[in-house]
């Protein structure tokens, strides 16, 4: 693996960095359309979308490296999760799995912005046990009939196009679940929400209903039963790519801190000179560089075409820990000025905590890292 970056994904890296930084995000309670848009101007709806569908094309690595710098430059991780959710969860299931009808239909609306796209598979009875979803889809000549209640869908309030999954054969267990793309005014679909969050909350999230729902045939993702392998792909995007911009968050409180603790003084000397802080913002740095280093093996395996799925549950696992010790330690080298309602960095704090356990808890990395040792 090189280490040296491109030409190429510096300059994207510092396009997205400085341009995320201009995206100040304004006082409604949730994203709006207009930083949706301009999220969309600078690439990151479509980053890794084909460069024929409107997208940039881009492999994992190249596509961490580019929302590592939107994590670093945008303070709202709720918009931030909200794109890259959108990318991941929804569109890039559809590049890789869906028929062509379907891919020249969805894929340039939503790389470009135009659409909103959401992941709909947990359920309330289905979160880390997600092949326990009670959602049904029968075949009914050339349309599947949808049914069922999705719990926590992030984006869709406001989604256009719906990535719902559901269970086509109840006999076959993990094989017997399908993916469909549903688009928002399909009858018999019903957006909820959104309902209030502790952490991420500009990323509006609520239930969706489906009754009697009839999709097309054609909007469904592979063969009927591939489902979970659909889902697990999605997994690979989202626990690399998505979770590369909590390590620009991270580098974002850590140069704060760094700012901190030369700035601020008591008891007439920087607060940086003593051993207890300063050791406290190294190890910051420790974590945040040894984060990088395996999520970029990761992606550069998943490039190859190599088996990563020991790789890519270590580094989600380190990131999204490293993401919460980190935000604590913030709050505690700015003390009481971090815990203010305007603070970053208590927003980074309660940003931090959801990576413990979307896109599969801490725990359940660990089960794959466990199964993956043969355990």
């Amino acid at each position: 693996m090189d280490f040296e970056w491109s030409e190429e994904d510096n300059e994207a890296y510092e396009r997205i960095r400085v341009g995320a930084e201009a995206l100040t995000t304004g006082p409604d309670e949730y994203f709006t359309r207009d930083e949706w848009k301009r999220c969309a101007e600078l690439g990151i709806t479509g980053l890794c979308v084909p460069v024929a569908s409107g997208g940039g094309g881009l492999g994992f690595l190249s596509t961490a490296r580019a929302t590592e710098a939107l994590g670093r430059g945008c303070s709202d991780m709720g918009l931030v999760f909200g794109v890259l959710a959108h990318l991941f969860a929804c569109s890039m299931p559809i590049v890789e799995f869906s028929g062509p009808e379907l891919r020249e239909r969805a894929l340039p609306r939503l790389a470009s912005g135009e659409w909103i796209g959401a992941n709909a598979i947990t359920e309330e009875a289905a979160g880390s046990d997600v092949m326990a979803m009670a959602a049904r889809a029968r075949r009914l000549g050339e349309h599947y009939v949808l049914d069922g209640v999705k719990s926590f869908v992030s984006n869709g309030p406001v989604a256009d196009l719906f990535l719902v999954y559901a269970v086509t054969d109840p006999a076959m267990g993990h094989m017997g679940v399908s993916a469909f793309a549903v688009e928002r005014d399909t009858p018999g679909l019903v957006a909820e929400g959104p309902f209030a969050k502790t952490g991420l909350r500009r990323c509006p999230a609520g239930a969706v209903r489906l009754e009697n729902c009839r999709v097309p045939a054609s909007h469904r993702l592979g063969e009927e039963g591939q489902g979970g392998a659909i889902f697990q792909r999605s997994m690979s995007w989202e626990r690399t790519c998505l979770f590369a911009a909590y390590l620009g968050q991270t580098e974002r409180l850590l140069e704060r801190c760094v700012a901190r603790a030369r700035e601020r003084r008591q008891f007439g000397r920087a607060i940086g000179s003593n051993q207890a802080m300063s050791h406290r913002i190294a190890e910051m740095r420790v974590r945040l560089e040894a984060c990088k280093l395996l999520l970029w093996r990761a992606c550069w395996l998943l490039d190859q075409g190599r088996p990563a799925r020991l790789e890519v549950a270590v580094a989600k696992h380190e990131i999204a820990e490293g993401a919460v010790r980190g935000a604590l330690d913030a709050m505690r080298i700015f003390a009481g000025e971090g815990v203010r309602a305007e603070s970053d960095v208590g927003r980074g704090l309660d940003d931090a905590l959801p990576a413990l356990f979307f896109s599969g808890t801490s725990e359940m990395q660990l089960e794959m890292i466990a199964k993956e040792l043969g355990l």
